[in-house]
């Protein structure tokens, strides 16, 4: 389990509002008996990357795939050739690296030439400064962030620490940041600080969900968001996820994930529209009922596998993985958030039988809280 120490520590209020340093926090997580794997320093190289504005942009006189940007740095107008197709328009920002600048893995930015244009800089990508997966293009920022300003002061997770540690089967409480923040507030005598989850107004309308295998799944909620808009996540949810190893996927998969850290508890978001009906059946499957999961992989099911299904067919492997038919894309508009604890063994067996090891079944397997913690995590969810 990886856990962000910047993450982490807000969670926790401390005597003297000192915050413990990265190996300060795994010597105590080592007294509560967490097996403490290693202790991971990032984003130090990220230190001297800033905002930059776009003042001015055209076409490279030799070279069609460039562009020759001015760039105000905060300081001063730079000259700076770029080759990304996505820059931004005029007053748009963007991370650049000045001169003198290293980046992860240990490039020096210095002044050079492009096909014969000086190039003052260079405008970056969030792989090329590790702190995302997507090399499609540069990062472009929020347009509000004033030019000149360090990228690790705008985005404090950045810089961070990354502590990994090993749980026991045991210990499920710590598969997320708020069950490890305890054991620190314990041991420090401090406060844990849970993160705001307020309860959504609304009717409840039992039609949505129907638990037909109480013995596999003794709570489910089935929460309904409509006219939702996907797209990408902000550039701090996008940087925790990456810290921890997951990939940023929409602002819909991603606050499932982020929950899922946060908390230890998987979530998991249906389209809607491609429900049958709109609602869901929790129920046992049958025999060598097929589904289509969200790897693109088609098995036969079993009668021994809870599916979460609509009113026809299967649309989720219960805690395992979810359907392709169901799967939130870029046109989804009305979601359907579930919240649920599922039978642990019913869930490993599942699992094993059909090859796979998710985070979710990771952690259903373990235990996870069928009480407030579940509540918290669907409300957490929503808000």
């Amino acid at each position: 389990m990886k856990i962000s120490h910047q993450w982490l520590t807000s969670l926790v209020d401390v005597p003297g509002d000192d915050v413990p340093a990265p190996h300060t926090i795994a010597q105590i997580l080592t007294g509560a008996g967490l097996e403490v794997e290693g202790v991971h320093p990032v984003g130090h190289e990220v230190r001297s990357i800033l905002v930059g504005e776009i003042r001015g942009k055209s076409p490279h006189p030799k070279a069609d795939k460039l562009t020759v940007v001015e760039l105000f740095d905060g300081t001063a107008v730079l000259q700076v050739v770029c080759g990304a197709s996505n820059l931004p328009p005029i007053g748009g920002k963007v991370a650049f690296a000045p001169v003198g600048a290293v980046l992860p893995g240990g490039l020096q930015i210095g002044a050079r030439e492009l096909r014969g244009v000086a190039s003052q800089g260079m405008i970056c990508s969030e792989t090329e400064l590790e702190i995302g997966g997507d090399d499609s293009g540069i990062l472009i920022l929020p347009p509000d962030w004033p030019a000149g300003a360090r990228l690790v002061d705008m985005v404090p997770g950045i810089e961070d620490a990354i502590i990994e540690i090993g749980v026991t089967p045991n210990r499920p409480d710590a598969l997320g940041h708020l069950g490890v923040a305890r054991d620190v507030a314990t041991k420090l005598g401090g406060t844990l600080r849970p993160p705001a989850a307020p309860a959504p107004a609304g009717a409840i309308d039992p039609s949505l969900v129907t638990i037909a295998a109480p013995d596999r799944c003794g709570r489910y909620f089935g929460y309904v968001l409509e006219d939702i808009s996907v797209g990408p996540s902000p550039l701090w949810l996008r940087v925790r996820l990456h810290r921890l190893g997951l990939r940023a996927i929409s602002n819909v998969v991603d606050v499932t994930n982020y929950v899922l850290m946060e908390l230890g508890h998987p979530l998991h978001a249906f389209d809607r529209d491609r429900l049958a009906e709109g609602r869901v059946v929790v129920r046992m499957a049958g025999d060598e009922e097929p589904m289509t999961t969200l790897d693109g992989k088609t098995i036969r099911l079993s009668t021994h596998d809870l599916v979460i299904a609509d009113a026809k067919e299967p649309q989720a492997l219960a805690g395992v993985m979810g359907g392709a038919h169901s799967a939130v894309s870029g046109g989804t508009k009305d979601l359907l958030l579930e919240a649920a604890w599922f039978n642990p063994q019913g869930i490993r067996a599942t699992a094993r039988r059909h090859g796979y090891a998710t985070d979710s079944s990771y952690r259903f397997e373990r235990g996870v809280d069928h009480g407030a913690g579940l509540e918290r995590a669907a409300l957490r969810a929503l808000a």
